[in-house]
C-alpha cells in the first residue's frame, strides 16, 4: 500500500508542475499561429488531457474490462464539468464567449448525448465505434478550418517573424508539458486503482469514480494552471473540449478494439443520468448566467460529491 500511496502522491505533483508550463506553452501558441485561445484550448488541451482516458479506456476493453472503460469516460466527463469547473470557477470567474455558447459549449452536449444514447443499451459495439471516431474526425477538421482569426488582426512581417521564432520553443514546452502531465496521470491512476482495489471495490465503481478521477487530473492541473495565469477562454476549452474528446475520440477507440456488453445496470443507468446532467446543469447555467462564478463553483463541486455517494451507494 505504501508504493501505491507514493505514486499518486508523485503523480500529482508532476501533474501540478507539468501542466503549468503545458498551459503556458498552448496559450503562446494560439498567439504565434494566429488561432484563437479558446480552439487551442479545445483541440492542444482536450485532446492532449484526454490521452490518458483513451489510453485506460481502450486498454480495458482490450482486457475484457468494458465497464471500467465505460465508467471511465462517464467519470471524466462528469468529473471535468463539476470538479474541474467548479474548482476554476472558485478560483477566478470563467466567462463565457458568444462563440463558445453558440458553437462550443452545445456541441459538448450533445456529443455527450450520443455517447449516452449509444451505451445505454449495455452495449458498445465496433460498428458504434466507427460512428464515433467519424464524428471526431469530423469535427477536428471543423476545429481547424474555423481556428484562424481575421487575417486583418494579423501583425506585419517583422511580428510574423518574430512569432516564427519563438515557435519551436513554445512548441517544445507545450510537448513537455503534455509528456510529464502523461507521466503524472499514469502514475497517479495505477496508484489510485492499486488503493482501489486493496479497499475492496468493484470494477464498475472504481472506473467511474477512482480511474476517472485519476485521468481526469490533467484536465484539473491544466485548469488550475490556466485560472492562475488569467486564461479563462482555455479553461472552457479544455474542459469542454475534453468531453467532446472523451465522448467521441475515447467512445470511438474503445468501440474499435471491442467493447462489448457493458454488465453495469448502475453505471448505464445511473452513471449515464448523472453524466448528462452535469453536462446540461453547466450547459444552462452558462446560458444564463454567461459565466460561471464561486456560487456555481460551489453548486457543481456539490453536485459531484453527490454523485459519487449515490452511486457508491447503488
Amino acid at each position: 500500500m505504501i508504493w501505491a500511496l507514493l505514486a499518486l502522491l508523485a503523480g500529482l505533483v508532476l501533474l501540478v508542475v507539468a501542466g503549468d508550463h503545458f498551459v503556458a506553452g498552448a496559450s503562446r501558441l494560439a498567439t504565434a499561429l494566429r488561432m484563437r485561445p479558446a480552439v487551442i484550448g479545445a483541440v492542444v488541451l482536450g485532446f492532449g488531457t484526454s490521452a490518458p482516458e483513451m489510453v485506460v479506456s481502450s486498454l480495458a476493453a482490450i482486457d475484457g474490462n468494458p465497464d471500467i472503460g465505460v465508467g471511465n469516460i462517464v467519470g471524466s466527463n462528469v468529473a471535468n464539468l463539476s470538479l474541474g469547473l467548479g474548482v476554476a470557477a472558485l478560483l477566478v470567474p470563467i466567462p463565457f464567449s458568444r462563440t463558445a455558447l453558440r458553437r462550443d459549449v452545445p456541441w459538448s452536449v450533445a456529443t455527450a448525448a450520443i455517447f449516452a444514447l449509444l451505451v445505454i443499451d449495455g452495449d458498445l459495439s465496433r460498428l458504434e465505434g466507427g460512428l464515433l471516431a467519424v464524428l471526431m474526425a469530423l469535427t477536428l477538421i471543423w476545429l481547424v478550418r474555423t481556428s484562424h482569426g481575421d487575417p486583418t488582426t494579423d501583425a506585419g512581417p517583422d511580428g510574423l517573424a518574430q512569432d516564427a521564432g519563438r515557435l519551436l520553443g513554445n512548441l517544445t514546452r507545450a510537448l513537455l508539458g503534455l509528456l510529464g502531465v502523461l507521466v503524472g496521470a499514469q502514475l497517479a491512476v495505477e496508484g489510485a486503482t492499486s488503493l482501489a482495489e486493496q479497499w475492496g471495490l468493484s470494477g464498475g465503481f472504481i472506473g467511474f469514480s477512482v480511474v476517472a478521477l485519476g485521468t481526469s487530473l490533467p484536465e484539473l492541473a491544466t485548469v488550475i494552471a490556466a485560472a492562475r495565469k488569467g486564461h479563462t477562454e482555455l479553461i472552457v476549452g479544455n474542459l469542454f473540449g475534453s468531453n467532446v474528446f472523451n465522448s467521441l475520440a475515447v467512445g470511438g477507440a474503445m468501440g474499435l478494439v471491442g467493447a462489448g456488453a457493458i454488465d453495469s445496470p448502475s453505471l448505464t443507468g445511473l452513471g449515464i443520468g448523472a453524466m448528462m446532467a452535469v453536462v446540461l446543469l453547466a450547459y444552462f447555467g452558462a446560458l444564463v448566467g454567461k459565466r460561471a462564478g464561486r456560487i456555481d463553483g460551489v453548486a457543481l463541486l456539490g453536485l459531484y460529491v453527490a454523485t459519487m455517494i449515490l452511486l457508491g451507494t447503488s
